[in-house]
């Protein structure tokens, strides 16, 4: 649906004033918008209910139509664990430590600073039967690219370091940065075969200055999970490093279980 004036200005003003921060923005107070109502935006979900769906500013079929997802299979309690790493600063390992006790797949999406200066712990994500996705490789505001072909040397760039990097090919899974989409970005990703990935949910957990406690990050991400959840996590974190594992074991306690993005429902 088309957003009303006053729902566009106000998430104009949302996103000139900064309210995204990381790629996660609240847009609580305006629903679901039509992607097309913007040149660009900025992923933003609402949380209604407690355990239940977020509302996002596009609809899961207007994310379908170029092979987008924000959340999986809603009909059963799965979990989609996703992390978006831009560099290594010591967390990652203890991370996949706390994937492998749990046997939980999951998605890193990668830049080309991680794939440069960790290429072991890179090794070791296809290894331990992770996905590694494109997150491109320089990090920035793809959709404020329009030339397809330049919008194709990111992601071509970072697929060919993969490639010297473990000999293996990159998945054809994509996280555009700081989740900033348009339509067109959509389009473009699609044309090349890649599935583009947001989330339905995360948390501030990017401030290496300024991390979260435990109970802060378990007051996020314990009530808002739901059935189907992409779940986005910075592999930078501290606080993610030192609660995986309870959060995976509470979660798995609450009846959940974890999925490979390959498992995600067909379109």
């Amino acid at each position: 649906m088309k957003l009303s004036k006053l729902s566009a200005l106000l998430l104009v003003l949302c996103l000139l004033c900064g309210c995204t921060a990381g790629g996660y923005t609240s847009v609580s107070s305006l629903g679901s918008a039509s992607m097309a109502a913007l040149p660009a935006a900025s992923w933003g979900l609402s949380f209604p209910d407690e355990g239940a769906t977020p509302i996002g500013n596009a609809t899961t079929e207007e994310l379908a139509r170029y092979n987008g997802w924000y959340v999986g299979d809603t009909s059963e309690k799965v979990i989609y664990l996703t992390f978006d790493c831009g560099y290594e600063n010591g967390h990652t390992a203890a991370i996949l430590d706390a994937l492998k006790k749990h046997d939980a797949p999951a998605a890193f999406f990668v830049v080309a600073a991680m794939v440069k200066s960790a290429p072991d712990l890179i090794r070791r994500m296809a290894e331990d039967g992770h996905i590694v996705g494109n997150h491109t490789y320089n990090h920035p505001d793809m959709s404020a690219i329009t030339d397809q072909s330049a919008f194709q040397a990111e992601l071509d760039k970072l697929s060919d370091l993969y490639r010297e990097t473990t000999g293996q090919e990159l998945p054809m899974y994509y996280r555009p940065p700081r989740g900033l989409y348009s339509e067109e970005n959509l389009k473009q990703a699609s044309a090349l075969g890649y599935k583009t990935i947001l989330w339905s949910l995360a948390y501030v957990d990017w401030y290496n200055d300024d991390q979260p406690t435990d109970e802060e990050a378990f007051s996020k991400l314990l009530p808002r999970i739901h059935n189907g959840a992409i779940v986005l996590l910075h592999q930078t974190s501290a606080t993610n490093a030192r609660i995986l594992d309870e959060l995976l074991t509470r979660w798995e306690e609450m009846g959940y279980r974890f999925a490979s993005l390959d498992e995600l429902p067909p379109l």
